[in-house]
């Protein structure tokens, strides 16, 4: 169950296609490189029935609220609006963005004793980034 890993702490320690993934998703090449360069901290939260999702870095700070299986709007980390539901399923975050043109992107956040594992997938373009548990 995913409430095991509230509280802890994860530290971006590796990521694969992140950029490509970002270009597909038409993030400028400012915000990518920035994006590239820092190693955000994230952490999940729960108050009641909601989720706090934060991640920290020297670049941006950002945090959204949600509850499970609610659709909510969310800004993302690179400013574009979504409607964003997020399914609680075991030790996963399973999240669906919907644009406004109709597009989607699918996020798995997978929660385990020491690490975060983000799979992220916005049309034929995927990209992994691995969060290690910092004591």
């Amino acid at each position: 169950m995913v409430d095991a890993f509230l509280g802890k702490k994860y530290k971006l320690a590796q990521s694969e296609n992140f950029d490509e993934f970002m270009k597909a998703l038409g993030v400028g090449f400012a915000t990518r490189n920035a994006g590239k360069l820092v190693s955000p901290v994230v952490e999940l939260t729960k108050s009641g029935d909601s989720y706090t999702f934060s991640s920290n870095s020297s670049f941006k700070k950002f945090a959204f609220t949600f509850t499970n299986g609610k659709e909510f709007d969310q800004e993302t980390p690179d400013g574009r609006m979504v409607k964003a539901t997020i399914n609680v399923d075991g030790n996963t975050l399973h999240e669906i963005q919907k644009d406004d043109k109709g597009d989607s992107t699918i996020i798995d956040r997978i929660f385990s004793d020491d690490e975060l594992k983000m799979e992220l997938k916005f049309g034929d373009v995927s990209a992994t980034r691995l969060y290690k548990i910092q004591e």
